[in-house]
């Protein structure tokens, strides 16, 4: 299965949607614990939908955390590497937390609702982890409730240039349209308290909507009813893939730091915030890169890059692919991998071995797609 970080041997849980997703005839797998859609008409059918039209996913598996109280925002920074205490209320905010060593345990997605209130979000098969890390941070007399609601909610995300339409006749155009990228707002949507955040994992213009599991399956039906096209989690990696974003437990997990996987953005080091893994990552800021992760395109159409695809310079093996696959906006193979330094450079020329077969290819700049400037 495309990019599948876990995949549990227990029963694995159903999302409110599952009912929806049978009897459209998505093909169900089972992902991080989770009964998922990897496919409906087709991956590639549903990765156009969401570049050139809107496609709506189901992303109830990711973990979802609320804080609230006068230390919330405190225990948040102790936990992850972002300065979280900068940001306003209403807007969201990429980060990475690591171990000790300075190693990536995650890469949550934290919401500041209000001045007082949070939402991290987490992968699914990183919900425990991420869960441990939150409390572990909490110190005695703190003012924090912290409370999983993974399982109450769910979380849809709408992606695509027809996103913002699509979402402004289910809710109003002036509200989506005062939501800013890598903002959020809470509004009513089907008698029910929404959270609606102008973000994705896509590289298109989308929204995320994180509401009661109860009624899920009414505004997934309003939403296809206005043309969103449903998409699997399969689509969910190629688009990820062509914005080069990291996927946890391929490109980046605990034996990566944010800066070899070109996440140093997210490390802040002028704060006073007491992170776990902050001394480390002093330290290897210092140090240096030794490594990078690449974006590589194959110079011609061929067999199709996948994760673990060894990657050559001049003969050697210099690397491997962390992830891969076809591309249907570029129509060849596309992959990432921890790349020498001197390797990782835009235009080295590189080959990428598939099934014994070495295939022509190059270090490009990433990402390998970008929207439009101004799309919408």
């Amino acid at each position: 299965m495309p990019g599948a970080p876990h995949v549990s041997s227990a029963t694995p849980r159903q999302t409110a949607l599952n009912p929806r997703h049978r009897a459209a005839g998505a093909r169900m797998v089972p992902f991080a614990g989770w009964e998922m859609p990897l496919q409906y008409r087709g991956i590639v059918e549903e990765h156009l939908a969401v570049r050139r039209r809107v496609g709506v996913f189901d992303v109830s598996h990711m973990a979802r955390f609320f804080l609230a109280g006068a230390d919330a925002g405190a225990v948040i920074r102790r936990t992850v590497t972002y300065d979280v205490l900068a940001m306003e209320p209403e807007t969201g905010h990429y980060s990475v937390a690591c171990d000790d060593a300075g190693g990536i345990l995650d890469d949550p997605y934290v919401y500041r609702l209000g001045p007082q209130r949070w939402m991290v979000v987490g992968n699914a098969a990183r919900r425990e982890v991420d869960l441990e890390a939150l409390r572990a941070a909490v110190r005695s007399g703190d003012d924090v409730e912290l409370d999983d609601r993974t399982e109450a909610t769910a979380m849809l995300a709408v992606q695509g240039p027809q996103a913002a339409s699509l979402l402004g006749a289910l809710l109003a155009p002036e509200i989506v349209g005062r939501v800013e990228p890598h903002h959020t707002t809470e509004v009513a949507l089907v008698g029910y308290k929404a959270l609606v955040s102008r973000t994705g994992y896509t590289g298109e213009d989308g929204f995320e909507l994180v509401l009661a599991a109860a009624v899920a399956a009414e505004v997934w039906d309003r939403l296809l009813s206005g043309g969103a096209e449903p998409c699997g989690l399969g689509a969910r990696d190629t688009l990820r893939l062509e914005a080069a974003l990291a996927l946890y437990g391929n490109d980046i997990d605990v034996t990566t730091d944010p800066f070899e996987a070109g996440l140093g953005w997210v490390v802040s080091l002028e704060d006073a915030g007491d992170f776990r893994g902050r001394a480390a990552l002093v330290g290897r800021k210092a140090a240096g890169r030794t490594r990078a992760l690449a974006c590589i395109r194959a110079a011609e159409r061929g067999p199709v890059f996948r994760h673990g695809c060894a990657v050559l310079a001049g003969g050697a093996r210099v690397g491997g692919l962390t992830s891969g696959g076809y591309s249907p906006v570029l129509e060849t193979s596309i992959g990432m991998g921890y790349l020498p330094v001197e390797q990782a450079k835009s235009g080295t020329r590189v080959e990428v071995e598939v099934r014994g077969r070495r295939e022509r290819a190059e270090v490009v700049r990433r990402p390998f797609y970008r929207r439009a400037a101004g799309s919408s």
